[in-house]
């Protein structure tokens, strides 16, 4: 870095330029948003900050996407809207995240989708708050009429004990993944508990199906 060396640049722009380096929250909260294909192995999931919304039924729907637009959409301005404060943080957003249940848990087993319940999310850094969130709703209500918007929410979400892997390929051929998983917990001695869990890593619109990239988590006792 020449310039700096050359006195062309005071110590406030440098310092400035330091702060505005972008944060990889993927990279800082690693063994949880990375994980291997080969094995499957336990995490202690701290808790952190989501924006969410809840909904059911199959992932192809209407409804589902209206949800993930106006996560993303939530998400996108907190991170510009942080960015341009005092606090000259910048980061990049989070993956996209799903917690996945059924009434009847056999639905899952014999692909009823619509009977599929879940909670879309996705996390947020700690210069995140409550206040920003509600400030960031209403810029979006300003520019878009997104339908799900009105329902999302900011609320701390904790998992603690938890086995994952990381699932290679379509969605629909995760099954032998989340078998490897629960054998997992079973051969601990531990039982399933809360609700299955999956990170998309990839953005779908660009990478081929057999490249997908998802982690895939479950709870444990």
């Amino acid at each position: 870095m020449g310039f700096v060396r050359s006195g062309l640049v005071n110590r406030g722009f440098i310092l400035r330029f330091i702060q505005l380096q972008k944060i990889d929250y993927k990279k800082v909260l690693g063994k949880y948003y990375k994980a291997s294909a080969k094995k499957v192995v336990e995490v202690q999931v701290p808790a952190m900050n989501f924006l969410m919304v809840d909904g059911n039924g199959a992932p192809d729907t209407k409804k589902y996407r209206e949800a993930v637009e106006a996560l993303y959409s939530v998400s996108y301005t907190l991170k510009f809207m942080i960015k341009k404060s005092d606090a000259e943080v910048d980061y990049g957003v989070m993956p996209l995240e799903g917690l996945w249940w059924a009434d009847d848990m056999s639905d899952f087993v014999n692909d009823n989708k619509s009977s599929w319940i879940w909670t879309m999310m996705i996390m947020q850094p700690e210069c995140v708050t409550k206040e920003r969130v509600q400030i960031a709703v209403t810029q979006v209500k300003d520019k878009k009429n997104l339908p799900a918007i009105d329902k999302v929410r900011f609320q701390s979400f904790s998992e603690g004990k938890c086995a994952q892997t990381l699932h290679l390929g379509p969605f629909s051929e995760e099954g032998p993944t989340v078998d490897r998983v629960h054998a997992f917990i079973g051969g601990r001695g531990s039982e399933i508990v809360g609700r299955h869990h999956e990170i998309y890593l990839s953005d779908i619109r660009r990478a081929a199906p057999e490249n997908w990239k998802t982690v895939i988590r479950q709870p444990m006792s």
